[in-house]
């Protein structure tokens, strides 16, 4: 039998976590300052897609540009201290008429990129293309047809989703999630303007992509003032140690995804300051449930079963927070799960031969596909999941990728997605739970794990038709999640850790809990 911490020394891991027990979110402060008068260059752990529509994607790299030209209705600090708090952008008031209307209230005097005034039909434009259902970013609480939006005004918008038979709040926190484009941009279509550059309200102007590089520059006529960094320069390097490296030369001001380790290397040195914030993504393992053997339950919960999850905690160290429901606990509605699945060798045999697979016997090759360079630690945690799974009799061989061709592998496709497991995380930058758990769970979307589940679809529905948000927070807690803990189409594993870190120089830097920036009140002293 798999000694798990000998496995655990052997594999060189044990050292990640020694730095801190706790999460702590504010900065380590180096004291050395420098006038920031370049444009900031930061370092991505992603690819992008080449596609600029905001509703064409679920691509982390492009999210995080989009937040430094797009605005927003609202903005979602989701700080663990105040996980539902909302900050008004583009919208100054958002009201709850009645049960079946949202009424916004928008800004006066902003005005696009490319100069066009931002009105109500921007609003109602995105509202209507975002909730069409063929775009992948899955924005919308119900297609087009169950909502209608009117403009009284060049103001206000209003919702009303009587149509669809569920309740206006679906659109509060949603107004924290997709980025308003230009009605004007829209009515080109989806092979228009929108796929060729971004075109936003935000401090910084799209310019052009050289390579893996996306170049910024600050907007002039930001409606909020004067943005004090001169641009961005925003680049794919998928090589963590590379980013690291970067950053103590000087080539890049802002890096992401750093590996636990790389603290020690960091720390303490004054042009340096980190930061590190309990995230709005959890990491999951998808079970691919559209095919043999994780079309079976009984199989799903069986491989939870066999998963340590505290192990992987000691794994990741400071770049992982324990979890135990299918969101993150900044995301609306958490709860501690009685019934999420633990680490328990028994249940997992139990399972197995009540699935008729005793021991693991007459279950097919399994492949598990997971990342590097991207995620922190994904190799070697994933090292210790598949020798997990084994123990139990899985016959289980772990294939890792590098970024693209783990992106290309993603998603649900006919006949079942690629292999039978896929370790992949998801960032939706809004309290609202259905950016994850309709998203992939009902049979309509089915992103990853390709789940068709009449039951779970029937529990999401209850949650969406919930006539408040105090009533959903009820549906959530007691029918959606612990049936979803029973089912297991995925098995969320931690809620990641997001660690960055810049040049000292950016005070004033904000990062949100999915890793967007607010880079327009950078202050510096020399």
């Amino acid at each position: 039998m798999l000694n798990r911490r000998s496995f655990l020394n052997y594999a060189g891991m044990a050292g990640a976590g020694v730095l801190m027990n706790r999460v702590n979110p504010d900065f380590f402060i180096g004291t050395a300052r420098a006038d920031v008068t370049k444009p900031m260059t930061f370092l991505s752990a992603e690819n992008i897609t080449g596609n600029w529509d905001p509703t064409a994607h679920t691509t982390l790299s492009q999210t995080t540009i989009q937040g430094f030209v797009m605005g927003y209705l609202a903005r979602a600090p989701m700080r663990p201290e105040d996980p539902q708090a909302m900050e008004m952008e583009l919208a100054t008031e958002l009201n709850l008429l009645d049960a079946h209307r949202f009424e916004i209230k928008l800004r006066e005097g902003i005005t696009f990129h490319d100069g066009k005034p931002f009105t109500a039909e921007d609003v109602k434009a995105t509202f209507e293309y975002g909730a069409q259902p063929d775009r992948p970013a899955q924005w919308y609480p119900g297609p087009t047809d169950s909502f209608e939006v009117t403009t009284p005004d060049d103001y206000t918008v209003i919702v009303d989703t009587t149509k669809g038979g569920y309740g206006a709040h679906m659109f509060y926190f949603l107004t924290a999630y997709l980025p308003i484009m230009s009605a004007k941009d829209i009515a080109e279509g989806p092979k228009g303007a929108l796929t060729q550059r971004l075109n936003g309200t935000g401090p910084f102007k799209f310019v052009e992509q050289r390579g893996n590089d996306t170049v910024m520059e600050a907007n002039p006529t930001y409606w909020k003032g004067d943005v004090t960094v001169p641009g961005v320069v925003y680049s794919f390097v998928g090589d963590a140690t590379t980013r690291m490296l970067s950053l103590l030369n000087g080539q890049a001001d802002v890096i992401e995804r750093l590996e636990p380790e790389q603290l020690e290397t960091l720390v303490g040195n004054d042009e340096i300051k980190l930061s590190k914030l309990v995230s709005v993504e959890n990491k999951y393992l998808w079970f691919r449930c559209s095919k043999p053997p994780f079309d079976n339950p009984l199989v799903r919960k069986a491989a939870a079963h066999a998963i340590d999850r505290e192990l992987l905690l000691e794994v990741l160290g400071d770049a992982g927070a324990p979890n135990s429901n299918f969101i993150s606990p900044i995301k609306f509605g958490y709860v501690e799960l009685d019934n999420y699945p633990e680490y328990d060798p028994e249940e997992c045999q139990r399972l197995l031969a009540e699935a008729g697979y005793p021991n693991g016997e007459g279950l097919p090759e399994l492949e598990y596909i997971t990342s590097t360079g991207f995620y922190p630690k994904t190799k070697e945690y994933g090292e210790v999941i598949t020798a997990l799974l084994q123990e139990q009799g899985f016959p289980v061989t772990l294939n890792v990728m590098e970024v693209a061709a783990w992106n290309e592998r993603l998603y649900d496709r006919p006949g079942g997605g690629p292999g039978h497991m896929i370790d992949c995380g998801w960032m939706a930058g809004s309290p609202e739970p259905d950016l994850v758990l309709r998203t992939h769970f009902h049979s309509s979307s089915k992103r990853i794990c390709g789940i068709v589940d009449p039951e779970i679809d029937a529990a999401l529905d209850a949650e969406r038709n919930a006539p408040s948000l105090e009533a959903r927070k009820e549906v959530l807690a007691t029918n959606l999640m612990p049936l979803l803990a029973d089912k297991v189409p995925a098995l969320s594993l931690f809620t990641s850790v997001m660690i960055h870190a810049m040049r000292s120089e950016y005070d004033g830097l904000f990062i949100y809990a999915d890793g967007l920036m607010d880079a327009s009140k950078v202050t510096s002293a020399a």
